[in-house]
């Protein structure tokens, strides 16, 4: 007679972490909706979810293409290139995030601003473009090329693992049959690297939803701006930080269970 294991019960296999903080998200979704004061500072904050958002996605997609060329420099064979892509990552991950915002904000930018005045004097003196000023550079803009920067160096370590992870076989192999170092990168690395990246890509991606909050001290009017100034209206601290807690909670426990799902349908494409 064969003996089959048993299959744990339906119970068992429950993941009660994920129970409970869907329990959390049904209070708190109660809570805006059954209350009028949650009600009225969610309506308040609402308009910040779309602030937050975009500044994260333009920063997070403009820091991933920032960070594959810094990793495909760490991982050249020209040694230039490689001293110059470590420099910048060992300098860019010494600074913590809110000093960068604010040298990107308030140094950075008005340099930028000379510097694009300078080169273009000729056509403003003419009359074709108009002169740059600090004012005209947006505060958002700033705090996603800060974010952008600050990412970039730690993206850039991520796809470095991933494509050091790839044998090094593999690759002598694709170049032995006449493949391009592109296309040996775009048919062979990369595909396999992907499966590496994923997941602390996402993770990534997480933290910044968390440290995007962070451009509040520059007066982006996201949901942490938004949050502070409902509170100094209102005097309602506990109630209006309670929405925003449960804000970005909502966004980031949904951005990793997509992360999770990846992670998993990804390892059984590979048969894991």
């Amino acid at each position: 007679m064969t003996y089959r294991p048993r299959r744990p019960s339906l119970f068992a296999r429950l993941p009660w972490w994920l129970l409970a903080i869907l329990l959390l998200f049904v209070l708190g979704l109660w809570a805006i909706t059954g209350n009028s004061t949650y009600a009225g500072i969610f309506r308040a904050l609402s308009s910040g979810v779309l602030t937050t958002l975009w500044v994260t996605f333009a920063a997070f997609i403009a820091a991933t293409l920032v960070g594959l060329l810094i990793a495909l420099a760490r991982t050249s064979g020209i040694r230039v290139l490689r001293e110059i892509a470590t420099f910048y990552v060992e300098i860019i991950r010494g600074i913590p995030i809110l000093v960068f915002l604010f040298y990107i904000a308030f140094v950075a930018a008005p340099a930028m601003v000379e510097a694009f005045n300078w080169v273009m004097a000729p056509l403003i003196g003419a009359g074709w473009v108009p002169a740059a000023t600090v004012r005209g550079f947006d505060f958002v803009w700033r705090a996603i090329f800060a974010l952008t920067i600050c990412y970039s160096a730690f993206i850039a370590e991520i796809f470095r693992a991933g494509i050091e992870a790839v044998g090094r076989g593999q690759i002598e192999a694709a170049r032995s049959l006449g493949l391009s170092r592109w296309h040996c990168f775009r048919l062979v690395i990369f595909p396999q690297a992907l499966r590496t990246i994923l997941p602390p890509l996402g993770n990534d991606f997480v933290s910044m939803v968390k440290d995007s909050a962070l451009v509040s001290a520059l007066g982006v009017q996201d949901i942490t701006q938004l949050g502070k100034l409902s509170a100094a209206s209102s005097f309602l601290f506990f109630e209006t930080y309670n929405v925003v807690a449960f804000l970005y909670l909502t966004m980031t426990i949904s951005l990793s269970l997509l992360v999770r799902w990846l992670e998993r349908t990804m390892d059984r494409k590979a048969g894991r």
